[in-house]
């Protein structure tokens, strides 16, 4: 990406090439007058109820990341002031792969949608939008022990093992938002699509760690609460930009559950608000069960029962040798003892060595294009492992460059060829290279033969951890599944346009002080030509009813903002909310960038 723009961020600057790959430009200038108005209701109404039951200090968390109740935030700016606290962020299209966000929040990079919900999902969107990820999730990012949370959480997520029907479910909750976010989408094609995720996520089968850690993640980040059962507070992204589900939360009958390492045995839905909540008393017992849950996954345990997991998962893994050598690919097969000790490993497909994160030259997918296999353990009747051994000690068990060795390790399986290299790194031995190399096992059944040309075994008496994707991501030029279903991007008709025109007019009146006697026409084109709007009517009210001037006109907006929330179901509450705010301003805590 030669275009690359890291907004002069260091925490962006530092992404790798794979991750990369997700960012979007933002494009300001799409965002419509509707859209900016969206952003102002939302927001007003997060701090008008907000400063009760949010965690941290709402506007204060929204400063230090660069966000102001008036616009939707402008990526630069964000990135000046979450750079002072050594994070950054991005603009991506919707939902990105559960591992790839992972690894932004370990990069200490907040992944944000680019789009904003419509004005009809004004109260909760399933879709990722601008309103979630900045207003939700970027305000607390200033609370150091929250921060050191999200990229630890980063960090272990993005080594999760995740299995091919994760990535199913993916696709279909991408799917599902993306069409509820389309202004013109078909109602029979939602109900399918909701159909399709239901029966995908009822037929997942045991969760992968990944689908595990995607709980945890659920029940803090998005939907957490802090302090006590009786008065808990927010601080859960999902909650601090749903105006709908931070009030409806906080009543008696969501169940409030103290959050510990059994929260992983709840699933969730995505399409319905929550049943309950689960409330942690301090940051620091979330890396604690955090620590827990890592302490069972693949990276941590290595062994038969981890390299299982990575030939479920039917995607790019990579096994970490006791020796340091990591070997990268997509495992099909392994070998066991009558202790269930892996005798040796097999990837298909292209393959990858590195040490310590870094490809070993020669030693790319292109190199090993159709699959590596290699024994496990130690040799037969051996003091010590073989990745130990000094100079001597391999000169002794016949192992010297050029010379004829046949080694027999613990397992029975047999390596017998001309030595040609033998990589180290750190003075342990990570690799023995061979010609007119045959590997037998004690069956006889045959794993090489001399015509497949020369033989790479790998060095070590275990494998100690199994991680999702490639040891190094950027050599492998690992392109993460991306999705072809992309985010629409929406035209207007020329009625809409002319609204859009009637918000810019307002908006403009209110910050340059000047032109309120314009106000009555606008307001009557709305009535005349624009019947479903009530969020453009809100505004001009709450610019009147503070002037205490145009007593005639604030009487009759309020009169038909009343009859619309009496006449209108959908938006009832929505208007109700409206003008409460506009009697018990927020305007003199407004914030600009």
């Amino acid at each position: 990406m030669s275009d690359f723009n890291d907004f002069n961020n260091a925490q962006v600057a530092r992404l790798p090439r794979h991750l990369k790959q997700f960012i979007v430009a933002q494009n300001y200038e799409k965002y419509t007058a509707i859209d900016q108005a969206v952003w102002r209701y939302v927001m007003r109404q997060n701090y008008s109820y907000l400063k009760n039951v949010a965690y941290y200090p709402y506007i204060k968390g929204l400063q230090s990341a660069g966000l102001s109740i008036e616009y939707i935030p402008d990526l630069q700016t964000m990135n000046d002031n979450l750079g002072k606290i050594g994070w950054g962020a991005v603009t991506v299209d919707g939902f990105i792969p559960p591992a790839a966000f992972m690894e932004y929040q370990a990069y200490r990079v907040l992944v944000i949608a680019a789009d904003i919900r419509q004005i009809n999902h004004i109260e909760y969107t399933p879709a990722p939008d601008i309103i979630h990820e900045s207003a939700g999730h970027a305000p607390i990012i200033a609370d150091k022990d929250y921060n050191s949370y999200l990229s630890y959480f980063g960090s272990i997520g993005a080594k999760a093992m995740f299995s091919a029907k994760d990535f199913e479910l993916y696709e279909a909750i991408r799917k599902l938002s993306i069409l509820k976010e389309t202004a013109d989408s078909d109602e029979v094609q939602i109900a399918k699509a909701e159909k399709e995720l239901r029966y995908i996520s009822e037929n997942m089968g045991e969760p992968s760690e990944m689908a595990l850690l995607g709980r945890l993640h659920w029940w803090t980040v998005e939907y957490g609460l802090i302090g006590t059962l009786e008065n808990p507070k927010i601080y859960g992204a999902g909650l601090l930009s749903s105006i709908g589900e931070s009030a409806s939360c906080m009543q008696k009958d969501v169940q409030k559950l103290w959050y510990n390492i059994d929260t992983v045995n709840y699933p969730y839905d995505i399409t319905k608000t929550q049943p309950q909540l689960f409330v942690t008393e301090t940051f620091q017992n979330l890396i604690d069960v955090l620590e827990q849950f890592a302490d069972t996954m693949a990276f941590r345990r290595g062994g038969t029962e981890s390299i299982m997991k990575a030939i479920d998962c039917k995607n790019v893994a990579t096994a970490l040798y006791s020796s340091g050598l990591q070997v990268s690919g997509i495992f099909t097969d392994i070998g066991v003892n009558e202790k269930d000790e892996l005798t040796f490993i097999k990837t298909t497909g292209p393959s990858a060595l590195a040490f310590n994160a870094k490809q070993l030259p020669g030693h790319g997918k292109d190199y090993h294009k159709d699959g590596f296999s290699s024994p496990v353990g130690k040799l037969k009747n051996a003091a010590k492992p073989l990745e130990d051994y000094t100079t001597d000690e391999l000169e002794a068990s016949g192992i010297k460059t050029g010379a004829q060795a046949n080694l027999l390790f613990e397992s029975g399986i047999q390596v017998k060829g001309l030595v040609k290299d033998v990589v180290t790194e750190n003075e342990k031995i990570l690799l023995i290279a061979f010609t007119d190399c045959t590997v037998t096992e004690n069956n006889g059944n045959i794993l090489f033969k001399p015509e497949w040309g020369v033989y790479d075994m790998a060095v070590g008496e275990k494998v100690i951890s199994v991680f999702n994707g490639a040891a190094d991501k950027d050599a492998y030029e690992e392109i993460t599944l991306i999705s072809t279903a992309k985010t629409q991007k929406i035209t207007y008709d020329n009625k809409t346009i002319e609204l859009h025109e009637l918000y810019k007019s307002v908006r403009a009146i209110r910050e340059n002080g000047t032109g309120l006697e314009q106000l009555e026409n606008i307001f009557e084109q709305l009535k005349l030509n624009h019947r479903k709007d009530w969020l453009c009517a809100l505004e001009i009210l709450e610019l009147i009813y503070h002037k205490k001037i145009y007593y005639q006109l604030e009487k009759e907006i309020q009169i038909y903002l009343e009859l619309k929330a009496g006449r209108e179901p959908e938006h009832t509450k929505l208007i109700n909310d409206g003008l409460h705010v506009i009697k018990n301003p927020v305007s003199q805590l407004v914030i600009e960038n």
